[in-house]
């Protein structure tokens, strides 16, 4: 039976994502003497390589002394004490040279360990606690300032995939709600819809080093396909927010997306493998389904809220100068 879904797509995605994985790292990790313990081991806990792709360059920061950086380097880690072993010099030279280059440290705020480090405050994280410095700041950054290869990260760092997941799961969603409104022909947007929550299963199922063979990509394709089960769910919604279809399927793009996706998380999250998972995705596929069913008077409500915002910005669009 023809799945109703591209299968040729997204055995070309996977081939894709399994070569952005592969992409090497190279990471320069500055630490001052005077930083914390808890901070040092939960840095070097946590970037400990997997593969021999990712390159760690470690070096003790020294008064008065640049550590010497290469061309080739990825970003610039610096774990910050006291600031006074010159750390601010070399982040100063990896600015300059174009490098991302992250200071964190163990403080209440973020200002003190960017005064300190003589660093700007958006490259600059701080916790009270060494684990979530590392685990919640350091790798909500890196997936936002090394954007081209986060799933490398996921795949050397076992403490990124999370994080690299869920930027998946976001960014799907997120084009997903927008496909969803904006699709004028009939019936056009659910094949972009799924083809869409294919690649984002992909792309978790890599973070998590799962293997992205053409039968794994297959059955993931029979699961995902039957997200067309939605398309049905959204002409009955359709019927009870009348005026507001683009609302209705924006919505179903979206948190349909996003019950898929955190799903997958949380069961890569406790150890299950990829065919197992795609087997669970079809209960939450249903569960989705029923409650967008059941759930119709806050979907009209939510439609209600979006037209007002909607109707402003038409107006505006329609008014002369």
């Amino acid at each position: 039976m023809a799945l109703p879904i591209n299968v040729l797509d997204l055995l070309r995605s996977s081939s894709k994502i399994n070569a952005e994985r592969e992409k090497p790292l190279r990471i320069v990790i500055i630490v001052e003497p005077d930083a914390p313990d808890a901070l040092i081991d939960s840095v070097r806990d946590r970037f400990r390589p997997n593969t021999s792709g990712a390159l760690l360059q470690i070096e003790v920061a020294e008064p008065d002394v640049r550590v010497a950086l290469r061309d080739t380097s990825d970003v610039v880690i610096a774990v910050v004490g006291s600031g006074c072993s010159g750390i601010a010099a070399t982040l100063a030279e990896a600015r300059e040279r174009a490098i991302p280059a992250l200071a964190v440290g163990l403080a209440d705020s973020v200002g003190d360990v960017a005064e300190c480090a003589a660093h700007p405050y958006a490259d600059t994280v701080a916790a009270s606690e060494a684990e979530r410095a590392v685990d919640s700041e350091v790798a909500a950054w890196l997936v936002e300032r090394l954007s081209a290869k986060r799933l490398a990260l996921a795949h050397n760092f076992t403490f990124m995939r999370k994080a690299v997941a869920d930027e998946a799961v976001k960014a799907t969603a997120m084009q997903n709600a927008l496909i969803g409104a904006v699709m004028i022909i009939p019936g056009a947007d659910m094949p972009l819809m799924t083809l869409n929550q294919g690649k984002m299963l992909l792309q978790i199922a890599a973070a998590y080093g799962q293997s992205l063979g053409a039968d794994r990509v297959k059955e993931l394709a029979a699961v995902v396909g039957g997200g067309f089960a939605l398309r049905a769910v959204a002409r009955q919604l359709l019927v009870f927010v009348p005026g507001f279809g683009w609302a209705v399927k924006g919505a179903i793009g979206y948190g349909g997306t996003i019950a898929m996706g955190k799903a997958a998380i949380t069961h890569f999250e406790e150890g299950f493998g990829l065919s197992e998972i795609a087997g669970r995705l079809v209960e939450v596929r249903d569960a989705a389904i029923e409650r967008i069913r059941t759930d119709r008077r806050t979907l009209k409500s939510t439609a209600s809220e979006l037209a007002e915002a909607r109707h402003p910005l038409e107006a505006d669009e329609h008014s002369g100068p």
